[in-house]
């Protein structure tokens, strides 16, 4: 097994902070090392937990090991492993200062007072719901064996979709355009006005972090002006907001990376004229962080060339006019389609509104196809069934229609095998130095241990949907289906020397190498395709005529890229930034969190922390 070892330097930014992609990468390194239980502090236990003497010592020597299959260079049908290891190694001051960068992040919050915006010497520290996200991501990525951290998903709120918004290489800074703001802000303010319930006060931690998914939360203002003439008269502010409950907001649902980075799109928010000032009632001796941004001012537009963000507790914001248009919540609050715009000339919409393909959804699944000639149909359907298959909402729905025509086993195959073939190329582990304590290293032990769950995978799939006469065996081409009886009863012929009977007893098949799996991934992907072609020509024509896929297209906006888990990067310039005069394209993209979307019902393990994820 080849094997190269690397150290890893982060890069700063002139803030002082480590890039974001390390920020997250450490981050996640960090929590997969770490076993997250119970800790006692002031007479209290938290579940999912680690201290600051915990994190400290792990960063200070941490590693980081990943396996890569793939086929030999000099003998292409031949699978080899490469492993690489990369370690990092800080002092403890250093450690203390990373899980600062950790807590401004809003990827862990004090276990004992989540507001405190301080890691302490001695604390109790749990991952925010945006921190479960990132570290989801990393774990898909990188093919980590997460066992002994997967109760966290199932006990505590998890972000399920988080946007991301693209920096520049040379310094990690935001890349800000109109087309970027406008995604940013849209989600910022959501799909329509987000006025608490009247019982917000009384919900759980699940329930509380639904309601603030949906967008800022918003408030009436009644100001009172001063007696002219012996008559004061008042005045209510609609779409009112605190300006640190934006601050936080922005650093808990998108990537940006501490207050002060919010502030600055806060401040562009003010610049585009998408909310303006209604009073800061500070006292004179309170000190006040303003935040100002500058740009150019296109000539008949509401952008300004600068706008400045009051980072104040007493500060109050509002959602201007033209906040309003480019948010469509006309459209939703007046529900007339007049108002949509589809319906709306150029010259009427709103200044801001931009054509930027970056930011722009893709055909939506739910868009009822044109009339044109059988192939264009034949196509539309196999978008579709990618869009839904991506979209947590629609696959939950399209799963409920397949499960009343009896061929669910169709989208179930396709999806573990789709996680199956991820899991096959790459697998990661990630502890601190002498903390398991093993003969082989990490990455060759996190090897082993994955081969054997791949094996296992591998053979629960054949047993379950391929295996003749199995519980959900699927309706796949004769030709193909005795391709893989073939295969494997040359292959469980070979290891144990007895004739394959039609099923694959998980004992039997522990001698499966990296090779002989390989050639079976090649055999699944076939029938993925032909499960996914039947699927699209024949379930999904009947779908999307069904009330309830005509439902999530009444509440569908084609304009909102909070409905869409699909990523919108920019295009990678041709040289490095800096060589040339042309700026990086910026761009923004959402992710969105199978852990989360797959939740249908509220944990039970505690009962006082649920909440229904739709």
């Amino acid at each position: 097994m080849p094997q190269a070892t690397s150290s890893h330097m982060m890069k700063v930014t002139k803030r002082g902070r480590p890039y974001l992609k390390d920020t997250l990468d450490l981050f996640a390194t960090l929590i997969v090392s770490l076993e997250l239980t119970s800790h006692k502090q002031f007479f209290r236990t938290f579940a999912n937990s680690f201290t600051t003497e915990e994190a400290a010592r792990n960063l200070a020597s941490l590693k980081f090991s990943q396996s890569n299959r793939g086929p030999d260079p000099r003998e292409p049908s031949r699978i080899i492993t490469t492993t690489t290891t990369t370690t990092f190694s800080m002092t403890r001051d250093m450690a203390k200062a990373m899980c600062q960068h950790f807590m401004d992040a809003r990827l862990i919050e004090n276990a004992v007072d989540p507001s405190s915006n301080l890691f302490k010497e001695r604390g109790v520290y749990q991952l925010t719901p945006k921190g479960l996200h990132v570290l989801e991501r990393f774990i898909s990525k990188n093919g980590i064996n997460a066992d002994h951290i997967s109760h966290v998903f199932q006990t505590q709120p998890i972000c399920m979709k988080l946007l991301h918004l693209e920096r520049r290489s040379v310094d990690d800074e935001i890349i800000v355009s109109q087309a970027v703001i406008t995604a940013l802000f849209r989600r910022f303010v959501g799909r329509q006005p987000n006025y608490s319930p009247e019982n917000f006060q009384s919900l759980d931690p699940y329930q509380t972090y639904q309601e603030r998914s949906k967008g800022l939360a918003l408030m009436d203002v009644t100001e009172r002006s001063q007696a002219i003439m012996g008559r004061a008269t008042t005045t209510v502010q609609k779409y009112c907001f605190a300006a640190v409950s934006a601050l936080e907001w922005l650093c808990d649902f998108t990537s940006v990376i501490g207050r002060e980075e919010a502030a600055e799109m806060a401040a562009q928010f003010v610049r585009f004229g998408l909310i303006a000032l209604v009073s800061d009632k500070r006292k004179n001796n309170d000190s006040a962080i303003i935040f100002t941004v500058r740009g150019s001012a296109p000539t008949g537009s509401s952008i300004g060339q600068h706008g400045e963000f009051r980072c104040t507790a007493k500060a109050i914001y509002r959602i201007t006019d033209e906040g309003r248009r480019l948010a469509h919540w006309d459209a939703v609050i007046k529900e007339s389609p007049s108002t949509s715009t589809t319906n709306v000339s150029s010259a009427q919409r709103s200044s801001l509104e931009v054509n930027d393909p970056k930011l722009n959804r893709r055909a939506s699944a739910t868009e009822k196809p044109k009339d044109g000639e059988k192939k264009a149909m034949k196509e539309s359907n196999i978008d579709r069934l990618r869009n839904i298959i991506e979209e947590p909402a629609l696959r939950s729905r399209f799963r409920e229609f397949l499960r009343e025509n009896f061929c669910e086993e169709n989208l179930s195959f396709w999806l573990e095998a789709e996680d199956f073939k991820k899991k096959f190329s790459i697998t990661s582990s990630a502890m601190a130095s002498g903390s398991r304590a093993n003969t082989k290293t990490s990455g060759q032990a996190a090897m082993e241990r994955h081969h054997e769950v791949l094996i296992n995978t591998a053979f629960e799939i054949y047993n379950t949907y391929l295996a003749p006469s199995s519980q959900c065996e699927l309706n796949i081409d004769h030709g193909l289906r005795n391709e893989l009886s073939a295969y494997l009863n040359d292959v469980m012929t070979s290891l144990t020397g007895k004739a394959f009977q039609g099923r694959v007893e998980l004992e039997q098949a522990s001698a499966f190498n990296a090779t002989q799996l390989q050639v079976l991934i090649d055999l699944y992907k076939r029938i993925q395709m032909h499960v996914f072609r039947l699927m699209a020509a024949d379930s999904v024509p009947k779908f999307v005529k069904t009330p309830k896929f005509l439902a999530l297209k009444n509440l569908g906006h084609e304009f909102d890229l909070d409905d869409d888990d699909a990523e919108y990067p920019s295009t990678a310039p041709s040289v490095p930034p800096g060589l040339t005069d042309t700026e990086e394209l910026g761009g923004a993209y959402v992710t969105v969190s199978q852990q989360a979307s797959e939740r249908t019902q509220p944990p039970p393990a505690n009962p006082g922390r649920e909440y229904e994820l739709k």
